[in-house]
């Protein structure tokens, strides 16, 4: 079965083939993979510059809005904080679930990826283990020829120098080793090339570690920035905020750059993997016989064997010298007792058979063809798949990122806005909320009673009322008293008035605005004059 069957290039390695090849000339390519001329290299340099300009715009644009969320002064209208705050919170959700997505697609990818070259270099480690299985195989049966069968053959000659018809024979034999040797010397066709296929090996797992660890790093950053900047939001620490946001632009930038190096990684193997035969037809072209390379690709009953001319003669050859040494031994040993080496001869020979039948194995196309497939599945099925999911995961990132720093700025500016209104209210005044703070963490702290601690709308009514002449003092009415000061024992000496039930009261809601609180201070300025000495500040 031909290999066309065994090996169908993935539908995302042509749409990826099929993208732009302009170089930095701008001149459109055919996307043929030919990683050795400049003109594709450019090609793929100007898919990466893509990804860096993008970036650049990014930038810029998060810089215009960063300036714009700094500079323009916020809303001092309080129903238009609470849709702000609302969309802090819903961009920064939004943001945090589109990270934690593309956090997951970035370990799928980087583990499929790192499947696939491993893959890849498990099956040159095999190859290699084939050729150099071959290389020892030929260089041991030349070996054997040159040297053992020659010593053998060399004292027979000293032993059977009255024996002509055995002198013819032992000359036979030595003719028929030569030609073993010559056919064997070129029977791999590649001994000239230097392929070094585990040097290549080595250098592709060293860098898919340092892919794969890089990629683990950054993916665990991500994690930990989105769960610091959720931590910053839900303190309100404006520290965090601002370390956030640079951390942020970091990886930022990070994600952009991995989005273009993947992107050339991605469209140069799919250029590879769409026709890889004829990659490495051209490839090997004046260097490795074309039926050579042909028979391993292809590798189907019709595709002739380049090296079965040289084995069958080797074949030949073996058996030939093999019945000539059985009539010697029947016939010579008798005879010269002392011609033991024809039996070491034989010897020699039967490796040598072992060593044919091995090397017949080992040319054969299947395993090789096997070892070249099992490398084309993993670099273009599981290699450029997750490098898909590692795309997938560095755009998904960085709108992530994007939308979560503009949700940061705005938050900080909120928090910003919001300590500063804090900053503008009277410690004095019982309705703000850093008093009551205060008032609960320093309790000794004197208390400032308010009109609205009054629980009897009556006794508020008839007792606090505005005087006309500010020398005449109006009776006082001390029932209040004694209920005010039973809520004041009630509740610790906490004027946290706000607790108490709001039945019978005259009083105003916790949550007031400015305005609100001008008038009330107005209105009570009075009141507090005329019980001051009841109620001591």
């Amino acid at each position: 079965m031909a290999s066309r069957f065994d090996y169908i290039a993935p539908w995302w390695t042509y749409w990826l083939h099929n993208f732009p090849h302009f170089n930095l000339r701008l001149q459109p390519g055919d996307g043929t993979f030919r990683p050795q001329e400049p003109d594709y290299q450019q090609a793929l340099i100007f898919l990466a510059a893509i990804a860096i300009v993008c970036l650049g715009l990014n930038l810029i644009c998060l810089l215009i809005y960063l300036l714009c969320t700094c500079c323009c002064k916020p809303a001092d209208d309080e129903e238009t904080k609470k849709p702000h705050s609302r969309c802090v919170t819903w961009t920064a959700v939004t943001a945090g679930l589109i990270c934690c997505a593309a956090i997951g697609i970035g370990f799928y990818g980087n583990s499929e990826t790192n499947d696939g070259v491993y893959q890849l270099t498990t099956s040159i480690y095999n190859a290699n283990h084939t050729f150099a299985a071959i290389d020892g195989l030929v260089s041991g049966t030349i070996g054997n020829m040159r040297v053992d069968l020659k010593q053998h053959i060399a004292r027979l000659d000293e032993i059977f120098t009255q024996k002509i018809e055995f002198i013819y024979t032992l000359r036979l034999m030595q003719q028929l080793a030569d030609a073993i040797v010559s056919q064997l010397s070129g029977l791999p066709t590649w001994n000239d090339v230097d392929l070094n296929v585990a040097a290549t090996a080595d250098q592709i797992g060293y860098f898919e570690y340092y892919r794969w660890l890089s990629y683990l790093l950054l993916l665990i950053i991500d994690l930990v920035i989105c769960l610091v900047a959720f931590l910053g939001l839900a303190k309100r620490s404006r520290l965090l905020l601002t370390l956030m946001i640079v951390i942020g632009i970091l990886t930022l930038i990070l994600s952009w750059v991995s989005l273009g190096l993947d992107t050339a990684a991605a469209v140069g193997i799919s250029d590879f993997c769409v026709a890889p035969d004829k990659v490495i037809m051209n490839m090997t072209q004046n260097k490795i016989s074309s039926d050579v390379v042909h028979y391993y690709l292809y590798c189907s009953h019709s595709t002739r064997n380049p090296f079965q001319k040289t084995l069958s003669s080797f074949q030949r050859s073996l058996t030939t010298m093999q019945l000539q040494v059985q009539g010697l031994m029947h016939i010579a040993i008798p005879v010269f007792p002392m011609a033991q080496d024809i039996i070491g001869i034989m010897q020699v020979l039967n490796k040598s058979e072992s060593n044919l039948h091995q090397l017949t194995a080992m040319l054969d196309c299947r395993g090789l063809h096997k070892d070249y497939l099992d490398a084309l599945n993993g670099v273009c099925y599981d290699g450029v798949e997750g490098l898909l999911y590692l795309l997938l995961f560095s755009l998904l990132a960085a709108a992530g990122f994007c939308a979560l720093i503009c949700a940061i700025s705005r938050g900080y500016v909120h928090f910003a806005s919001r300590d500063r209104d804090y900053d503008d209210m009277d410690e004095a005044d019982p309705f703000n909320p850093q008093a009551r703070r205060i008032a609960t963490h320093n309790p000794t702290r004197s208390q400032i009673h308010s009109f609205c601690s009054f629980n009897s709308s009556i006794g508020s009514q008839t007792n606090v009322q505005p005087a006309a002449n500010a020398s005449i003092a109006q009776p006082l009415n001390t029932a209040p008293v004694s209920e005010y000061m039973n809520n004041t024992v009630l509740f610790g000496g906490n004027p946290r008035f706000e607790n108490v039930p709001l039945i019978g009261r005259n009083s105003p809601p916790p949550s007031y605005t400015p305005s609100m609180r001008a008038t009330y201070l107005a209105v009570s300025e009075e009141p507090n004059r005329i019980y001051g000495n009841i109620f001591p500040v």
